[in-house]
């Protein structure tokens, strides 16, 4: 998986001065001794580091200020462990730039009834202060997660793993940078859009180099550097030599390795961490990048093809989303309309990526009749089992729309002999007439980013972070 940066977020407990220094002392012991123990049960992706009681709206202001500037801090999560009066946090609030978790919790899991009184009424008033702060956030519009329940239930450090996964990639969204090798296919209406507006909404840099740039950066590759890949390639997958000349076959698969070597050097050396290629614009290339590319998705890189970069910046964004676990670029291609048994065939001429296999991978070299060049490696696989999401963005022009729908997803159960690509089944949780139906009306595209790791929820959190909304169809 390529690199992040080591993100934390920051806990930070509302509080005020009414009930005197004792009890501020014990908010920040409380608040300490639970982030501890939560760090240590391992159940979080990102730690969360304890930085200050706040009880003035300058405090408040000031902690905001700090985390805005500070790259590494991904979030804040908040407490209301007394009473905190709202109108304090209206400044800080409104300059937050950064994702915001409330977690409605108390340091107990129970009352005290033989021991209660109004002192542990007063600092132990989360039902009080978590109705105060939340109403402020409803006014300044502010699109927060809220969670409730105890800090030591395990459901809810689930909910917060899963909110901290959404906001690291809304924070790493603002890095994306797609490198577009040619441009779109063309006639093709879906993978268009607005470049800028896509910067403004979620922070992509998208830039074009002509295939030229990369054919030039393939002369760099060294003949040490692909044969240590190709051993490699033996050791990591099965070579299926069928009845192709070995010599011809071990030639196409130094081709992919060639391109995958001289893409990743291009990318890395410019910051790019998507791509796309087109089988439109493929001069000074003998093939079409294949399994090049299907060994880069493997490294966290996004990818869209026929110079879809929505869906490569969009498959990077939700591959950080999903730790890299079974997400990738998909196309729908073919129904099976067989009462009872109504599915989705999704695949590509080549690139599916190998993060979806459940089956052992094998190395296969065929013809491709598109593109007009020479047979193309590829790795060949069945897709994943399981519930999972597919997902697409569409420009409509004067907006974004994130287009979805949960799947179960579906390891093909027959065999196709004569299919010489990676396949991913699944049916829509709407049915596949109702799922189909809706996403054709509401201009879903044909490029989407299927997961079996990103769940419909942490899609809402994205979208509302993002400010896009989200048509999830059910």
């Amino acid at each position: 998986m390529l690199a992040l940066r080591p993100y934390e977020f920051w806990f930070v407990v509302g509080s005020q001065h009414l009930y005197g220094e004792d009890v501020l002392t014990q908010v920040a012991n409380d608040a300490t001794a639970m982030i501890a123990e939560m760090n240590e049960q391992g159940r979080l992706p990102y730690p969360i580091v304890f930085r200050t009681v706040v009880t003035t709206a300058d405090s408040i202001t000031q902690v905001v200020k700090e985390a805005n500037y500070q790259d590494h801090v991904a979030g804040l999560i908040t407490w209301m462990h007394t009473f905190s009066p709202a109108k304090n946090w209206i400044r800080g609030t409104t300059l937050l730039q950064k994702p915001l978790l409330h977690l409605a919790t108390q340091f107990l899991d129970h009352i005290p009834w033989d021991t209660i009184d109004m002192d542990y009424m007063n600092l132990h008033q989360s039902a009080h202060g978590d109705r105060e702060y939340g109403y402020i956030n409803a006014r300044l519009k502010k699109n927060n997660k809220i969670v409730v329940g105890h800090w030591r239930n395990p459901e809810v450090q689930h909910q917060i793993a899963k909110w901290m996964d959404v906001a690291v990639a809304y924070n790493e969204s603002f890095g994306i940078k797609v490198a577009r090798f040619g441009d779109n296919m063309r006639h093709v209406a879906v993978t268009e859009g607005d470049k800028i507006e896509a910067q403004i909404q979620f922070g992509w840099t998208v830039d074009y180099f002509g295939v030229g740039d990369l054919v030039a950066e393939m002369r760099e590759v060294s003949p040490q550097a692909i044969e240590e890949t190709l051993t490699e390639c033996r050791q990591t997958y099965e070579f299926a030599y069928g009845d192709t000349d070995p010599a011809f076959f071990d030639a196409q698969v130094r081709e992919q390795i060639r391109m995958e070597i001289a893409l990743r050097n291009f990318l890395k050396r410019g910051g790019y961490s998507a791509f796309t290629t087109n089988f439109e614009d493929l001069w000074g290339l003998k093939q079409l990048p294949g399994m090049a590319v299907q060994r880069l998705n493997v490294e966290g890189y996004g990818f869209g093809a026929e110079g879809d970069w929505k869906t490569a910046a969009l498959d990077r964004l939700l591959k950080i989303l999903g730790h890299n676990q079974k997400t990738g670029f998909m196309e729908d291609y073919t129904y099976h309309l067989t009462p009872g048994r109504e599915e989705i065939l999704g695949a590509h001429m080549l690139e599916v990526d190998p993060t979806l296999a459940s089956t052992p991978i094998r190395v296969e070299v065929h013809p491709l009749a598109i593109g007009g060049r020479e047979n193309p490696a590829r790795l060949v696989f069945d897709g994943a089992d399981g519930d999972a999401i597919n997902v697409t963005v569409s420009d409509f022009g004067d907006r974004f729309k994130i287009i979805m729908y949960e799947v179960v997803g579906k390891k093909p159960d027959v065999p196709a002999p004569r299919l010489p690509v990676a396949r991913q089944v699944w049916t829509p949780k709407a049915g596949l007439y109702e799922g189909v139906r809706q996403w054709i009306q509401n201009g879903g595209g044909h490029h989407t980013v299927f997961s079996a790791s990103v769940t419909a929820g942490q899609m809402e959190d994205l979208a509302k972070m993002v400010g896009v909304p989200l048509i999830n169809i059910r």
